[in-house]
């Protein structure tokens, strides 16, 4: 048995300023053949889950290509093709199976508003009898072109993702079944006109958790196979935008289609309740002055990069500084710029310079605004850290050269890099233990959770600036499919 195994994963905001070439897609662009395999073997994601699977029966491995980018703005179209082209090299060396790690919400610029789909049709096209298995992220927008040129779709269970791995093992331990001729899948697809925040998304608690649980209550059923229930990527001006679900079960078309009505009915029922709020940022960090035992979380949710923002707007800690906050750990902050300059001045050197703000963002009508700070450069490192769980674990991650530049009232973590603070990594690999701070203001809306929330006392949201808004009137939707809630006002 042969087996094709890749990674192409991003999501797309199509609202933001940062650009996404080939480069983006790993430390130094994607890993690809061996390279990929070397890689992503033992680490917790579908990937990893399908190499896994893959050796347990024995299976020639091909891995044409693995790469992962953060959400930033539509992929450049030389990096799609070289990803598909790679791919498709792989199939046409003759196979038995394809295993895709997939995000479900990819646009590329001057290509495809559908960057899973078109590529699945073009796989098809050379290699039409090929099963195929994909793994998706819980914010997919699932497509019809990506359902009917696959086998068999797999979504994330969780928000934050820490079920990456049992994704990518149950999808693929599916397709093996499937070539063995141990089952018959039957996949059904629906979606809903609702535009789900991601804020409101978490898996564990509210509406979310509600559609979540019929999702997996339907996998318990006879003949279900697997059952999906995606919140989609609400920042892509995309017309398939929205909540949807994919079943699958052995053979039986109706129940499939039955399950994906039921499971989406649970979440239009509650359509309101997927609609975030904040108040306004002063409020916010006046609010967090009067809290007293740290560590206490300001999330800076608006300038999320993995919301597709930019990580280098300032409105949150100017305010913090502003009214007086003490003992931050802020990061990471990407700036290249202040990162070279820093780098130049060195360790122990007394500068003074403009931190953040490098970035415009027309689509929110907002210029970039960089905040003049005092202080000592305290460290500088090459800003690799290995992932320690649970999402993402074992993957060596890339800051890129990183500088800790402490204000006396703030220690700020800045980066060339974009980086998602999902690990305590991003501040211990820099030596600053985030346990003993007051303040962790960081870059994030979901995906703190099973690292800093254990750590912290104390969580506060802080709407700062950023293409990562939950303030949709700031956004001009032109592709998106009208009506849709909350845009649209609608009971039907």
């Amino acid at each position: 048995m042969k087996i094709v195994i890749a990674q192409m994963e991003h999501e797309t905001n199509t609202f933001s300023p940062v650009e996404t070439p080939w480069d983006s897609f790993g430390p130094d662009g994607p890993y690809i053949g061996v390279q990929a395999y070397r890689a992503m073997k033992g680490t917790k994601t579908p990937i990893g889950a399908f190499i896994d699977a893959a050796e347990k029966v024995n299976a020639e491995i091909i891995t044409p290509v693995a790469g992962f980018a953060y959400p930033s703005g539509p992929v450049s179209g030389a990096a799609y093709d070289q990803f598909c082209d790679l791919i498709i090299d792989g199939v046409k060396q003759g196979c038995d199976l394809i295993m895709l790690d997939l995000h479900g919400a990819m646009v590329v610029k001057n290509r495809t508003l559908d960057g899973e789909g078109t590529l699945l049709k073009k796989i098809r096209d050379v290699a039409p009898s090929v099963p195929i298995a994909v793994s998706l992220d819980l914010h997919a927008n699932v497509t019809a072109a990506m359902v009917n040129n696959s086998d068999i779709i797999v979504g994330y269970k969780t928000y934050p993702h820490i079920d990456m791995y049992e994704t990518g093992a149950l999808a693929g331990e599916l397709l093996i079944k499937l070539y063995r001729g141990e089952i018959k899948p039957t996949m059904r697809w629906n979606n809903i006109p609702v535009l789900a925040q991601t804020l409101k998304m978490n898996t564990s608690e509210g509406a979310m958790k509600d559609y979540a649980e019929r999702a997996a209550d339907s996998e318990k059923k006879i003949n279900v196979l697997a059952s999906s229930a995606f919140g989609g990527f609400p920042m892509a001006d995309i017309p398939e935008a929205g909540m949807s679900a994919v079943v699958i079960t052995n053979d039986d078309g109706d129940l499939a289609q039955n399950e994906c009505k039921a499971i989406l009915e649970v979440a239009w029922a509650q359509k309101e309740s997927f609609i975030w709020f904040d108040e306004p940022l002063e409020e916010a960090i006046r609010h967090a002055k009067t809290l007293q035992e740290g560590p206490i979380l300001l999330l800076d949710h608006p300038d999320n990069c993995a919301t597709g923002a930019t990580q280098d707007t300032m409105t949150t800690l100017r305010e913090a500084l502003k009214q007086g906050l003490t003992d931050i750990a802020v990061g990471p902050i990407r700036d290249p710029e202040a990162v070279n300059d820093l780098i130049k001045a060195g360790i122990g050197s007394h500068v003074t310079l403009p931190v953040g703000g490098k970035t415009d963002m027309p689509a929110i009508n907002k210029k970039g605004e960089p905040l003049e700070l005092t202080g000592v450069v305290t460290n500088i490192t090459d800003g690799d850290y290995v992932i320690t769980g649970p999402q993402f674990t074992g993957v060596k991650a890339s800051m890129g050269r990183t500088v800790v530049f402490d204000t006396g009232n703030a220690e700020i973590v800045i980066t060339e890099k974009l980086q998602e603070p999902w690990d305590q990594g991003v501040f211990t690999s820099v030596g600053i233990e985030p346990s003993t701070k007051k303040y962790l203001l960081l870059k994030s809306r979901m995906y703190f959770r099973p690292v800093f929330l254990p750590i912290a006392k104390h969580s506060v949201y802080c709407a700062g600036v950023g293409v990562g808004s939950s303030d949709w009137t700031m956004f001009n939707y032109e592709k998106i499919r009208r009506p849709i809630y909350p845009l649209d006002d609608f009971t039907d």
